[in-house]
């Protein structure tokens, strides 16, 4: 069983650092609004892949895998609000708009924590690999709902211990992340890449 745990985790944690949508989320919070609503936003994501892992212990995820009218329509609405925070990113990081007197940061619009949650819950790439490929790594000598239910909650700690990791290392980079040219050309960046995930997911298959 142990194994099968150590396999997992090899698995799930190359799964949880390779950057994406997630990431990209955070890193627009942090230079926005700091690492504080960044840290908020990264409890929705992981708030959105225990809803996801729940989903999928109750088998529903699965009927969305196997759904292609549902599968396109979650699909399409996330890569929509991707867009739209990639689109929101560079509305608020041209070049003609300066941060509001005595700040180092910019207004966002939101509550940093349903962004996160939002993002992820609309991404049903999750439910794809929570229903094809958890199972895989489940260990055989336990029940399936417990087994998954595990590999869901190890998910969400690598995630909560990289996304975390990543604001803090944002943070400590703060005096250099409040000047107004760089939190522009960052603000603008994280911008396309959002917009970038976003037409990505929309074109991407099941």
């Amino acid at each position: 069983m142990l194994s099968h745990f150590a396999a997992a985790l090899g698995v799930l944690g190359l799964l949880t650092v390779v950057p994406g949508p997630d990431m990209a989320v955070v890193t627009r919070r942090a230079v926005a609004a700091g690492p504080a609503d960044a840290l908020r936003t990264v409890g929705g994501i992981v708030t959105g892949l225990l809803t996801w892992g729940a989903l999928t212990v109750a088998g529903l995820a699965a009927v969305l895998a196997a759904s292609s009218a549902a599968y396109l329509a979650v699909k399409l609405l996330g890569a929509g609000y991707l867009v739209f925070l990639g689109a929101r990113a560079l509305w608020h990081n041209r070049r003609d708009a300066p941060a509001p007197a005595g700040t180092g940061t910019r207004p966002t619009a939101g509550s940093p924590w349903r962004t996160g949650l939002v993002s992820n819950v609309l991404n049903p790439k999750i439910a794809v690999c929570y229903t094809g490929l958890l199972p895989a790594l489940a260990p055989p000598r336990l029940p399936a709902a417990w087994a998954m239910t595990l590999l869901v909650l190890l998910h969400a700690v690598l995630t909560l211990a990289w996304l975390g990791g990543y604001v803090f290392l944002l943070a400590k980079a703060g005096p250099l992340l409040q000047r107004p040219p760089v939190q522009r050309a960052l603000g603008r960046t994280t911008g396309v890449v959002l917009i970038g995930f976003g037409l990505a997911v929309a074109t991407a298959s099941a």
